[in-house]
């Protein structure tokens, strides 16, 4: 019997089984950022330990970092130490370090890739939630906490339990104005926050083979908010033509044998599934959440929930939701004014999700009221989005373009909601506060629909602001 892709990677990763039944598997890249590494080194160095294999680290600075100013010293004394902790880690430990003058610095989960660092067919780990970003190439990958940061630097290992595979088919066509983010967010809205809980999600599908390689991570990224450990795509021609000819990717005689290798990693026809999802592309909608996790999510279409049409079971959280973000149950979720619109995050702060944006906010300006800002995952992006002009459509239509970084996804840095301001956001989370205000609110979306919002003042349909048949023809 055939094998799923997870099986294989585990199978050929696994060091030795443990007695509490966990295996000990090998990681083969670890990527750390400012704000989960700093205690693990610290505990290294209280054990007296070196890092097992340096060359198989990098690092890069997101989390923390001001993306409105980047000249050091930065303002916040807490940004400015931890970046200089990790600066100090990296030099100690002999790291590949993209800091903010390399030209390569960025989110996490966007310069992985974007070196090539990514492969198929390899374990990854990250201190970091949506570490499952880089199972679009058909790796499994996993956000672990400071001590398994810890562990991973010293042996190059972590112990984890095996998990199940469930595979999630999309089959035909997304309608006109659906995006990779309204697919994960009906994914999640039709399986719950919980519903992953012990697998890894396989996507698949029609969908998802006409996919780009940024869309597949917008879809991996958002997997551990499914409740999933990781998630991935099978790597295909479409993985190997991003990956060829990036810094750190096979050369030249070696192209050949790493994409043969690479596609012997890719699920078996005959393997099987702890379960199978199936999901008609042109059932999903252009999708938006109305409450405090992702899972409260609904079309752009809907109406907000009542606590009284709710499953029992849901009602307590129902209503918190509603309390707290403030809206009227049973209203339109269309129309409700905004504050703060922003594209950006490890979700959807690639070229694709600027440039797909770009097209239909050109000639048009954010509405009177509104602080639109879109920060770029990384330098790269940056620099390819002004060299072809992305930027400054930005700019005219009165947005703030900012420099790299995680920005307002999670609000660690100067990019924070004040009060209850409500921000149509292209992030990946939002939970309470999650932007940096206690009682800030966060509606998620894709890109172009946060553009729709900017541009009406309120929560939009883009068929409508755009027009359908401009859509149609991305």
């Amino acid at each position: 019997m055939g094998k799923t892709l997870f099986e294989k990677v585990w199978d050929t990763h696994e060091v030795r089984r443990l007695s509490n039944g966990q295996t000990q598997l090998l990681v083969d890249t670890h990527l750390i950022h400012e704000v989960t590494s700093p205690q693990a080194f610290g505990m290294l160095r209280d054990l007296g330990l070196k890092l097992a294999y340096p060359h198989r680290t990098f690092a890069t600075v997101d989390h923390i970092v001001p993306t409105d100013q980047q000249t050091e010293p930065f303002a916040d004394p807490l940004a400015d130490a931890m970046i200089k902790e990790l600066q100090r880690n990296c030099a100690e430990f002999g790291i590949t370090y993209f800091d903010l003058a390399s030209g390569h610095q960025g989110i996490v989960h966007v310069v992985g890739p974007e070196q090539g660092i990514t492969q198929p067919g390899t374990t990854i780990a990250c201190g970091d939630s949506h570490t499952s970003t880089h199972g679009a190439f058909g790796a499994v990958a996993f956000g672990i906490g400071t001590t398994q940061i810890r562990d991973v630097l010293a042996t190059q290992t972590m112990a984890l339990s095996r998990l199940k595979v469930r595979r999630i088919n999309v089959e035909g066509k997304l309608p006109p104005g659906v995006y990779a983010k309204d697919v994960i967010l009906h994914i999640i809205r039709l399986l719950g926050v919980n519903g992953g809980t012990g697998y890894a999600y396989e996507y698949g599908g029609e969908v998802f083979d006409r996919f780009t390689m940024e869309e597949r991570m917008t879809v991996c990224n958002m997997s551990i908010e499914g409740g999933a450990r990781a998630g991935y795509v099978n790597p295909d021609e479409t993985t190997f033509e991003f990956l060829k000819g990036r810094p750190y990717s096979p050369k030249e005689h070696e192209w050949d044998e790493a994409v043969a290798r690479w596609r012997s990693y890719a699920s078996d026809p005959d393997c099987e599934y702890d379960d199978v999802v199936s999901i008609r592309g042109q059932d999903i909608p252009p999708t938006v959440t109305w409450g405090i996790n992702p899972g409260q999510a609904i079309s752009i279409d809907d109406r907000v929930p009542t606590v009284e049409g709710s499953p029992e079971e849901e009602k307590a959280l129902v209503d918190e939701a509603l309390s707290y973000m403030k809206l009227e149950p049973g209203s339109p979720i269309k129309g409700t004014p905004i504050d703060v619109a922003f594209v950006g995050s490890c979700t959807n702060g690639r070229l694709s999700d600027f440039v797909e944006t770009a097209r239909y906010i050109k000639g048009r300006h954010v509405a009177a009221g509104v602080k639109a800002i879109a920060v770029p995952g990384s330098q790269g992006v940056a620099v390819i989005c002004h060299e072809m002009g992305i930027d400054a459509v930005f700019r005219e239509a009165g947005f703030d373009w900012r420099e790299a970084g995680c920005s307002m996804c999670l609000a660690m840095n100067p990019d924070k909601l004040i009060g209850d301001q409500l921000c149509a956001s292209s992030s990946n989370r939002n939970f309470k506060g999650r932007q940096g205000s206690p009682t800030g609110r966060t509606i998620l979306m894709s890109p172009v629909m946060v553009a729709a919002a900017a541009i009406n003042g309120g929560i939009s349909d883009a068929r409508e602001v755009f027009g359908v048949h401009i859509l149609a023809e991305a």
